[in-house]
């Protein structure tokens, strides 16, 4: 008799990502600049760190509320008992304001439409148990987050069918690339329940055009199935042109279906502090939905995963203080601006280039596709390889993103210092110096880590702390 259920030991978790061994090497070699100044530096973290300033200063100025005082009074046995898995009526409120705030006010938001979880990880394997039988299929377009493949399919035995976008149009979703997907998935036998995409994009960090959000209504509109809109990134627009959600476009088109029901009850938002507020370790994830039967049942299923109460306490307070909320969303928007431009200005020096529409997000997508000695993915995996274990720097190659072109990887900014990210773009500046004297017919000596050895066998099992090597949403 087995001891663990095929669930717990199959392999379908996706650990065998090259995302993920970036991250194991990393956790053995950290760069510090002063313990590990030769460290590998993370740069596989989509993480804000830019504008913990802004948030320990409010709290500062409001200590009765990090002691959980209301009035000076303790309230602190009141939020230890609570445990309603329909959440905090005030937080959900200021949640949904500050949504709203975040796309200018030009759409709102109804709290009874939200249901609050442990991030957007949670949020969307929720969606995935309710819109989806085991063995049906949503359609994503590449490149994509590697973490979808757990936490859309792991436990849900829900399936992926890629929706093949390409740098041809700045890898914009299109009607064949759709209707190819669509194809594929009934050639697999795959019924479709839906799609889902990340506005703005991870890994690309770009904001879906009017076209293209239209595109998808019409086609979920076309096909009787779901939209998942993943916009956990979308206080993160620093560039134009600006982020456009969803639920504007299903404002201004306010479409029927011929039963009379509006295409807006198969619409879904996704949404998360742990980007635009840079608190991933709060666990502050949402599902909007004005379909009620998803409402319903996504708020049941909730409570294997739940925002605490004092944490909801704490962010009510400050998300509703909107003085606070309109100078951070400003504030972090020029930090972000800057930061983005340091790293395409270090990586320009280096002769590499980026993604040409990348405005939004925590990284840039990177072509490094010139310094491939093949077009292959092979190849990537070589490069990714000596980036890793010789530049020391951790970078998310574009084949963890299920991305169909090789030589593409995603960069991260916003988790570092610019000190820190000044020297990773040094690094980088002298490894492609050193291989452009090599391609020319000179030679040098690399020391060879004897870590690469092990890079022969992809399967590998993450350590314990796992759980730290992952990017949270």
């Amino acid at each position: 008799m087995k001891l663990l259920s095929t669930k717990a030991t199959c392999n379908s978790h996706g650990q065998d990502s090259s995302y993920f061994l970036g991250w194991q090497e990393y956790e053995k070699n950290p760069y510090d600049e002063v313990l590990n100044p030769e460290g590998i530096i993370q740069m596989g973290l989509a993480e804000n760190q830019l504008s913990f300033d802004l948030l320990e200063s409010w709290l500062a100025k409001n200590p009765d509320v990090a002691g959980f005082k209301s009035d000076g009074k303790s309230i602190f046995r009141e939020l230890a008992l609570f445990q309603d898995y329909h959440g905090l009526p005030s937080f959900k409120k200021a949640l949904v304001d500050f949504m709203a705030e975040i796309r200018g006010n030009r759409v709102t938001f109804d709290p009874n439409h939200i249901v609050l979880t442990a991030g957007a990880t949670s949020a969307n394997e929720t969606l995935m148990f309710c819109l989806a039988e085991q063995g049906e299929a949503f359609l994503l377009p590449t490149p994509y987050y590697p973490g979808f493949d757990r936490d859309l399919k792991w436990r849900t035995g829900a399936e992926i069918v890629p929706i093949q976008c390409t740098s041809s149009n700045n890898f914009q979703i299109t009607e064949p690339a759709l209707q190819q997907a669509y194809q594929e998935a009934k050639k697999r036998n795959l019924r479709v329940k839906g799609v889902l995409v990340t506005n703005p994009s991870n890994p690309l960090g770009t904001t879906m055009s009017r076209s293209e959000l239209n595109l998808l209504v019409d086609f979920i509109k076309d096909k009787n199935m779901h939209l998942i809109s993943d916009e956990i990134y979308s206080g993160t627009v620093y560039n134009s042109p600006g982020f456009v959600s969803i639920m504007e476009i299903l404002k201004e088109r306010n479409d029927l279906n011929d039963c009379g029901t509006t295409v807006r009850d198969r619409v879904h938002v996704v949404y998360s502090l742990s980007k635009d507020l840079g608190l991933p370790g709060f666990r502050v994830g949402a599902i909007y939905s004005e379909n009620e039967a998803v409402v319903a049942a996504a708020t049941k299923m909730s409570s294997f995963g739940l925002v605490s109460s004092q944490t909801q306490y704490l962010l009510s307070a400050m998300l509703g203080d909107k003085k606070f909320t309109k100078i951070y969303i400003s504030e972090n928007l020029k930090r972000l601006k800057r930061r983005q431009r340091n790293l395409v200005s270090g990586l320009q020096k280096a002769g590499i280039s980026c993604l040409k529409t990348n405005n939004a997000g925590l990284f840039c997508w990177v072509d490094m596709r010139h310094l491939l000695h093949s077009n292959t993915f092979e190849a990537e995996m070589e490069l990714w390889k000596k980036i890793l274990y010789e530049v020391r720097l951790n970078i998310s190659p574009g084949s963890s993103c299920h991305c169909t072109e090789p030589g593409w990887f995603r960069m991260c900014f916003a988790n570092m210092s610019e000190e820190t990210l000044n020297l990773a773009m040094k690094r980088l500046k002298t490894f492609v110096q050193e291989s452009n004297h090599d391609d020319n017919g000179c030679t040098k000596k690399r020391v060879q880590s004897s870590r690469r050895k092990s890079l022969s066998n992809w399967v590998f099992r993450l350590s314990s702390r796992e759980h730290h090597e992952q990017e949270e949403r």
